[in-house]
This record gives structure tokens, C-alpha cells and sequence, in this order.
């Protein structure tokens, strides 16, 4: 199971958890490319904190798919306009 997948479901089984709370702080500060104090990670469960590094991880791919799927798009509409 990926981790973003797993903190959502953490996030919706338990919202008033404090773990739930800094898992959504995290998704929204990475979501609005905004400042996170990386210390409030320190006080989650460790299987959590690996979880909420896990997440990084994953939604640094994402973002790197995600640019990717821009480059191809603007690569085909130039092809496009080239072959008329």
C-alpha cells in the first residue's frame, strides 16, 4: 500500500488524533509548497513518522511525474503544429 494512500486512511479513521493532525498539517503544507515545522514530525508513533517520510518520498515522485506529464504534453502539441 503506498504511504499516501495509508495516510489518508489513517487521517479518516482517526481525525482527532494528533498523529492525524500532523499527518494532514504535512499533506497540506506540501500540497501549498508551504513552510512545515519538521519538528512536529518528532512526536508522532514511529511507525508513523516513517510513514510521514515515506510520504515525502512518494509526493516527490508524484511531483516529478506530474512535470512530466507537462513535458510530454507540450512535447506533442509542438509535434502536432510541426507535421501542419
Amino acid at each position: 500500500m503506498n504511504a499516501i494512500k495509508k495516510a489518508r486512511q489513517i487521517i479518516t479513521a482517526a481525525p482527532e488524533s494528533d498523529d492525524a493532525k500532523t499527518l494532514a498539517r504535512l499533506v497540506l503544507a506540501l500540497e501549498a509548497e508551504a513552510d512545515f515545522p519538521l519538528a512536529s514530525l518528532y512526536g508522532l508513533e514511529l511507525s508513523t513518522f516513517d510513514l510521514a517520510l515515506d510520504m515525502l518520498k512518494e509526493w516527490r515522485l508524484d511531483r516529478y511525474y506530474a512535470r512530466k506529464g507537462k513535458l510530454l504534453d507540450v512535447s506533442y502539441q509542438v509535434n502536432v503544429q510541426a507535421s501542419h
